[in-house]
């Protein structure tokens, strides 16, 4: 099998159900999902294998998962079964909850860094950020697109903030605080 086939070579790629030229909202949007999806793979092998098990497991979850909404933004047949589900969304916030409870509380606004792996993953968490604006800019020309992504990757940027501060905590590394904040969380 060969990994090029030729066909985009006038710009146009193909979806479930029709063809799009590649600057497509729709391409765009499963495209930063794509580009997310490698960070984490990068922050995949900046965690101990034994001291981050937990997050290990969740992040291989979640590029599953992030391949289930690039494959529901990509499906633009009549006749449509999602992949993506609602459950996906109660776990990210259990472990939201869990993370959040492993370390100091907030008071002050962070900077993305600390460690290696923290800085990936807060890098994870501003990419899932532009992929959720991405996909509400294609909810707003009301192209028909799943809700549930959109929800999806807006739990999921909170996930990352929480496990970024988690995997410093573990590794005894204090968040950076941004030096002009104030205490704003109370």
């Amino acid at each position: 099998m060969k990994l090029y086939t030729k066909t985009g070579d006038k710009g146009k790629t193909s979806l479930m159900g029709g063809r799009v030229s590649k600057d497509d909202l729709r391409v765009e949007a499963y495209g930063t999902i794509d580009e997310l999806n490698s960070f984490i793979g990068k922050a995949v092998t900046e965690l101990d294998s034994q001291k981050f098990k937990d997050i290990l497991a969740d992040l291989e979850t979640i590029q599953n998962e992030l391949f289930d909404c690039g494959g529901d933004l990509a499906n633009v047949m009549k006749e449509r079964k999602y992949k993506l589900q609602e459950a996906s969304i109660e776990v990210l916030e259990k472990r939201i909850d869990a993370l959040t409870d492993e370390v100091p509380p907030l008071k002050r606004f962070i900077l993305p860094g600390g460690t290696p792996a923290a800085a990936t993953l807060h890098i994870a968490r501003t990419v899932t950020r532009r992929a959720e604006r991405q996909v509400v800019s294609l909810m707003n020309a009301e192209e028909d697109v799943p809700a549930i992504v959109q929800k999806y990757l807006n739990r999921l940027s909170d996930y990352f903030f929480a496990v970024a501060r988690a995997v410093n905590f573990r590794l005894g590394v204090s968040d950076v605080e941004y030096i002009r904040s104030g205490d704003v969380f109370k």
